[in-house]
């Protein structure tokens, strides 16, 4: 098939097809599944998304309006957003070879299509300006953080990449400016349990056996801030975030960690100043070692938005 999957749907503008399982059940059209199952998108958009040929089933054959529902099976559809936010700030490749390409991701951008981003992520965006379909993030950084981002190219091979992360063989890391606090032992090691919180966006620390462990250290002092190192050996959500907060040192700008009532929109002046600095490792396809490093910065000079206690 030319390298073609077989759902018949290939990667469109950069973005390729999203998948949900149909499980047993006695809806009477696919149609009637899809508008249950997805309570957000109208019955009109599914319809048109049929017409247009952008729906069908895992052999390739379309999803039409009227087409009976059969269970255990999946069925592949775009994604569209008629209002998507354009993030204002462009993405720049660092390197680029036959297996690996290393981008530098701006603040606000997402690294792949959730939520309300699809086209204005860093994967979709480096698939239509490197006409790579195959391409895919080997590891995630959140959106408000920026810098480096890995990616395989070729599906073959990413899995032996994705070990590395998965058996902690990549050293990351990170410089973030936060509060400083006057009689705090640096270096530290924070180690805790990491789990999901409220709301269902945020990671909080609980009691229990750690799941994460990060290194500290201070690079410079800022007045009521200071420049810190940070390397990850785990890599929990919101991880970083989370072990600064919990030291009482939230990193500057950081809406989410403390809590704060959430704004509609970004605030393009004030970035999450957490930067993904550097990464290294042994690349399991050549046995050399790889190491990249970011071009970007984070800012100094900002005033205070965190009240620091001494």
């Amino acid at each position: 098939m030319n390298g073609q999957p077989a759902h018949g749907l290939p990667t469109r503008e950069g973005v390729s097809p999203s998948c949900v399982g149909l499980p047993a059940g006695d809806w009477p059209t696919i149609t009637d599944f899809l508008v249950q199952r997805f309570p957000a998108i109208e019955r009109d958009t599914w319809l048109q998304r049929m017409r247009d040929g952008l729906v069908a089933d895992e052999f390739g054959a379309p999803v039409t309006a009227e087409r009976p529902y059969r269970g255990h099976m999946r069925v592949y559809y775009y994604r569209a957003l008629e209002d998507e936010p354009r993030v204002p700030f462009e993405a720049e490749v660092l390197y680029q070879d036959e297996h690996l390409v290393v981008a530098d991701k701006p603040h606000f951008l997402p690294v792949t299509p959730s939520g309300h981003y699809v086209q204005e992520t860093l994967l979709v965006r480096l698939k239509n300006s490197l006409g790579l379909e195959g391409l895919a993030p080997l590891h995630r950084i959140d959106r408000e953080t920026a810098g480096l981002v890995l990616f395989s190219v070729k599906p073959s091979e990413r899995d032996a990449y994705q070990a590395l992360f998965r058996q902690h063989e990549v050293a990351k890391h990170y410089e973030a400016i936060a509060a400083w606090r006057e009689g705090m032992a640096f270096p530290m090691t924070r180690q805790s349990r990491i789990v999901q919180g409220e709301p269902f966006f945020r990671q909080q620390e609980a009691t229990g056996p750690a799941n994460s462990e990060t290194h500290i250290s201070v690079l410079e002092i800022l007045g009521v801030y200071a420049r810190y190192a940070l390397s990850p050996v785990t890599g929990k959500k919101h991880q970083l975030r989370v072990h600064m907060h919990a030291l009482g040192l939230p990193i500057l700008n950081d809406r989410i960690y403390p809590p704060v009532h959430p704004t509609p929109d970004d605030d393009y002046a004030s970035p999450l100043q957490l930067l993904a600095k550097s990464l290294r490792f042994r690349d399991p396809l050549t046995g050399k070692e790889r190491a990249f490093q970011t071009r970007l910065s984070l800012h100094t000079g900002l005033p205070p938005l965190h009240p620091v206690s001494n």
